[in-house]
């Protein structure tokens, strides 16, 4: 399938579609409820995160019906504001004086396990014959943190919902597989608590699955692996920048048409916010409120782009891009692990 004909599968919008008061208003109440469901769910199994959960509420709300399409249509129209809002809360999540205080040796993991894992699954999806867009949104929730990390590229790229779809469907599944194999391997592997600690923070994708992945080795492995995730996600600004610049030197200068942005607005914004959670200044019940309303925005965003999602073309699509996912996976977990025994 050519990734034209894959963009067909997207349910287009509406033009027909309401644009009142009372069509937004649909779609609010369609986004509250999805998030409601997520934050329920991801209270009974927290190793899934509400994130992931958000996405497959909004698929199941499209495919199978379950809100009227006037919701749907309006939930669509706030997502990008939803998410752009929560990437900017996400920096007030990352203090750099927790960063700076890690070895440099595994600073230098990191840094070379994001590279590598970015870098590796670009070319492996290209030789696989995946879709870019499924492909560059797998290499940055892979190699960043996950459904948040796709969801952020997805805004500022030409892949689409179903790409962001698979992206997070492969993120769940991988992750999920690393909380049950990383604890057994700790042993064969020669891993200390600490060294664990780094190797899950560094591989893991999203955040709630290196928690329940670190956990297993104990407090110490958790307070390393939180702060070598978080080290990740600093790269996310980075990672959106350079494909934004990227983007904008092969988009032509067209009379009447709008080039991409040379920095998103909102990248600009998350920098801005990591700025200031480094300032140590703000007071931590306004960093549990922000952490808080980051999961609410983020999670509502990923509901809306799920309700533009076509199961049918999605589960064609999927055989590669599993494959992709496996490869993904151990490019991360060998790069970081050969990284660990280099330094530690």
């Amino acid at each position: 399938m050519t990734e034209a004909q894959h963009r067909q599968h997207v349910a287009p919008a509406d033009p027909a579609a309401p644009r009142g008061p009372q069509g937004y208003r649909a779609g609010l109440l369609a986004v509250a409820a999805g998030v409601a469901v997520s934050y329920a769910f991801n209270a009974l199994v927290p190793t899934v995160s509400a994130l992931t959960v958000a996405v497959a509420v909004g698929i199941a709300a499209r495919n199978f019906a379950l809100i009227s399409e006037r919701a749907l249509e309006s939930a669509r129209l706030a997502t990008k504001t939803l998410l752009r809002t929560g990437v900017v809360l996400l920096g007030l999540q990352l203090a750099l004086s927790e960063i700076v205080k890690l070895d440099p040796g595994v600073l230098a993991v990191v840094f070379t396990t994001v590279t590598i894992t970015f870098a590796g699954t670009m070319w492996i999806g290209r030789a696989l014959g995946v879709s870019h867009g499924t492909t560059l949104l797998v290499a940055t929730g892979f190699s960043i943190c996950g459904a948040s990390a796709a969801a952020a590229m997805n805004a500022v790229s030409d892949s689409d919902e179903d790409d962001l779809a698979t992206a997070v469907a492969l993120v769940t599944l991988f992750g999920s597989a690393a909380i049950v194999a990383f604890p057994l391997l700790q042993g064969p592997l020669g891993l200390t608590d600490i060294s664990f600690g780094v190797w899950s923070g560094a591989s893991v994708h999203e955040v709630a699955q290196v928690v329940a992945t670190a956990s297993a080795a104990g407090s110490a492995a958790l307070a390393v692996a939180t702060v070598v995730k978080l080290t990740r996600v600093v790269l996310l600004a980075p990672i959106i920048a350079g494909y934004s610049v990227l983007q904008r030197r092969r988009t032509p200068e067209v009379v009447g048409t709008k080039r991409p942005p040379l920095v998103p607005l909102f990248v600009i914004g998350f920098v801005a916010m990591v700025g200031v959670r480094s300032t140590g200044a703000v007071p931590v019940s306004v960093l549990d409120l922000a952490h808080t309303a980051t999961t609410l925005l983020l999670a509502g965003a990923l509901f809306g782009l799920g309700t533009a999602v076509h199961l049918p073309s999605l589960v064609r699509t999927g055989g590669r891009a599993a494959v992709l996912g496996l490869a993904s996976t151990l490019v991360a977990a060998g790069t970081s692990l050969v990284g660990i025994w280099l330094v530690m």
